[in-house]
């Protein structure tokens, strides 16, 4: 009889779980960006009146986006929702998760959910930005829950090139979603514990709804090597150049690599010395949190580097991207005011080129050799993201019903489809989603039902958003073929030339060897405005249209360009 009573409370139990279910609104999964491109991750999920954010990614311009520093998500979607939106649940402390958080915090302003050292990383912009005493804030630990509206958010430990990278196990009313963020299995990590695979499996029994994991590898065969692999490199290097002044440009958050080059600098008693405002903001926060062990007179100021011997010496520099204005670039082509780079350097890149940043890490590579250094490029680095295998035993323990590819271009996208799809997953149950595709998940079924505004949004100096894709191609027109500025002034009537024209050009010929085409384009705005006054013509904006379209024609017909002619006319009392 008593085991006839548990079975009944079993079914009943069932029963109302389906019946529960069944009632259950759907939940939606909204990405934002992160999606068809390395960079600017973030994404909405949305159950009723509950919007929870994982991350807040920036993008870095592309060659054709002149003059852009930064690249953000468009939030229309969240302001336009603001009261449903609780937080920004965080993975991990790199720039494309959380480097769009200071503008979007000035638009919505929502607490902020991360671990130990992605905190202390966030908390430096928002004190940068001022923001810090206005954004609420809290530090999470792995394995601890937190309940934001309809969802609990469960941090489960991974590894990456970063400290405290954490996934998410999210709790839902439709049931588990797990967010793996960027992750590599690493059982030999440099800080901190192996990824939690346990946890996984746990999910796995429990049932796991969908699945989002990193693509950032799922081309590449094998698993990930671990970050101690570089350690033994490094060590190499540092044996066999004893007599020779060391340098390594890495990223500024693989704190576990710093890490190893301070220990190896420690090991051949070498003094370090950072240089890179963004390198020496996270090193300071890793060492106040306890993230990054350096033993004591260690660490020196790039000032002091010429009271050691060069070969006393490391210097650990951000730049390792090529990027234009970064320490490295400054030391390669002699604009840097402490280093200055010589044959008796040894220049490290303890990192791979950022797809699209190939040229850029090559001209920096060339003007090294230039100068006289030797540079070292291979078998200096391991990536932070999974490969193959590694992507197949996440899911293999967590066995989802969907599979949601996250983080990558499209290419990587569909590389993780076929290996989900090659682990037994239906076709139908993979989903490669478009950043603002509305994914809902209802009744035991998931469909893309429609888009949210999605895209970027350019900031250029202190300016956010004023600089839009007509301002762009404007750009793109002056560095392509210059620009004409057509001069005259008139009378406050607009019926006598008074002065003018004069032809002023910039970036597109060399005055001093085009007299003829400069004169033939005042004759041409001559001829222009004779007609305008023949014909009675006094709006001043249609004269302009007619000098623009009549200098264009003549340019095109004599050059083959198309630079931006600027009519100006000013007026004489």
């Amino acid at each position: 009889m008593p085991s006839i009573m548990k079975n009944m409370k079993k079914e009943w139990r069932i029963i109302l779980k389906k019946s529960v279910m069944a009632d259950a609104a759907a939940l939606k999964i909204i990405p934002l960006g992160g999606l068809e491109q390395i960079g600017m991750n973030i994404t909405a999920f949305e159950y009723e009146d509950s919007i929870l954010v994982v991350d807040c990614g920036l993008g870095f311009p592309e060659d054709d986006m002149l003059g852009i520093d930064l690249v953000i998500p468009d939030i229309t979607y969240l302001k336009d929702n603001i009261e449903k939106v609780k937080g920004f649940v965080i993975t991990h402390g790199h720039e494309d998760h959380i480097g769009a958080l200071p503008y979007v915090l000035k638009e919505i302003n929502v607490p902020i959910y991360a671990t130990k050292l992605t905190m202390g990383i966030i908390e430096a912009k928002l004190k940068e930005h001022e923001l810090d005493k206005v954004v609420a804030r809290k530090v999470v630990q792995f394995g601890q829950t937190m309940t934001l509206g309809d969802f609990h958010v469960e941090y489960i430990r991974t590894n990456h090139s970063i400290v405290d990278a954490a996934a998410l196990a999210i709790y839902t009313p439709q049931g588990i979603i797990v967010h793996t963020g960027d992750f590599k299995v690493d059982y030999t990590p440099i800080f901190g514990d192996a990824i939690d695979l346990q946890r996984f499996g746990e999910l796995g029994k429990k049932g796991v709804l969908a699945l989002m994991c990193d693509s950032t590898n799922a081309e590449r065969p094998g698993f990930t090597p671990s970050e101690r692999t570089v350690g033994s490199t490094l060590d190499s290097i540092f044996e066999e150049h004893k007599d020779r002044r060391i340098i390594v440009a890495t990223f500024a958050s693989n704190v576990d690599r710093v890490q190893q080059i301070i220990n190896s600098a420690y090991k051949y008693n070498r003094k370090v010395a950072i240089e890179g405002r963004s390198m020496v903001n996270i090193i300071d926060t890793a060492i106040e949190l306890e993230r990054l062990n350096v033993p004591a007179d260690t660490l020196i100021d790039a000032d002091t580097l010429k009271n050691y011997p060069d070969e006393r010496t490391v210097i650990i520099t951000t730049g390792s991207q090529g990027e234009r204005l970064a320490a490295l670039s400054r030391m390669a082509n002699a604009t840097h005011r402490k280093v200055s780079i010589g044959p008796r350097d040894i220049v490290v890149f303890s990192s791979n080129p950022i797809p699209g940043n190939e040229k850029a890490v090559t001209k920096i590579i060339n003007e090294l050799f230039q100068k006289g250094a030797d540079v070292i490029f291979q078998d200096t680095h391991v990536s932070g993201h999974a490969c193959q295998e590694e992507i197949k035993l996440i899911y293999s323990l967590t066995q989802p019903k969907y599979a949601i590819p996250v983080h990558g271009e499209y290419k990587h996208l569909k590389a993780q489809a076929k290996l989900a799809e090659q682990l037994g997953i239906m076709k139908e149950n993979i989903f490669i989603l478009h950043s603002g595709d509305v994914l809902k998940i209802e009744k035991q079924e998931a469909k893309v039902v429609g888009t949210v505004p999605f895209g970027s949004i350019f900031v250029d100096g202190l300016g956010v958003g004023d600089v839009g894709n007509v301002v762009l191609r404007d750009r793109q027109r002056l560095a392509d073929d210059g620009i004409i500025i057509a001069v005259l002034a008139m009378d406050s009537e607009g019926e006598q030339v008074l002065a003018g024209p004069d032809i002023v050009t910039r970036g597109f010929v060399y005055v001093k060897e085009s007299d003829e085409i400069l004169e033939e384009m005042r004759s041409v705005v001559n001829a222009t405005m004779y007609d305008m006054m023949i014909s009675n013509v006094r709006d001043w904006g249609k004269i302009k249209n007619n000098i623009k379209d009549a200098v264009g024609d003549y340019v095109w017909k004599k050059t083959k360009r198309r630079p931006m002619i600027l009519p100006v006319i000013m007026a004489i009392d």
